[in-house]
């Protein structure tokens, strides 16, 4: 059997009001899922609201849908990297209640949130890589 395991050791801050865990490991068999970088975009034609919300939803059911191929879900997600065009706090804020929304259990994956001043594609504010486990 495979499991996921969160760490948040007792001597760090508790990062779960966050939507992160310091650590995350597999133990098992299987092997690792690497997804590119997702952005806000909607349907095929990868359209762009312009409410930072709205993106930030879209990223995450556009990352859902690509763990589904591999038949899992964000449960198996390890590590997950978030770009955020004009990073501020109250972008972090709604990051954080989206995350809170997915992750209902709170055993969310290691992240890192990187600040930056443009993406790929005019337009997006967000993009969200993850590595997530897939048990054999």
């Amino acid at each position: 059997m495979t499991s996921i395991e969160s760490k948040n050791p007792e001597t760090l801050f508790d990062p779960t009001p966050f939507a992160f865990s310091h650590a995350t490991s597999s133990v098992g068999n299987g092997k690792y899922v690497f997804i590119s970088g997702q952005s806000g975009g909607e349907d095929l034609h990868h359209n762009l609201s312009e409410d930072f919300r709205q993106q930030v939803q879209f990223a995450l059911k556009n990352l859902e849908t690509v763990l589904k191929e591999y038949h899992l879900k964000p449960d198996d997600v390890l590590k997950i990297t978030v770009l955020i065009v004009d990073h501020d706090q109250e972008k972090l804020k709604i990051w954080t209640e989206e995350m809170h929304k997915v992750w209902k259990n709170n055993k969310f994956p290691a992240s890192t949130l990187i600040p930056v001043p443009k993406l790929a594609l005019d337009g997006m504010m967000i993009e969200v890589d993850a590595i997530a486990f897939m048990p054999l």
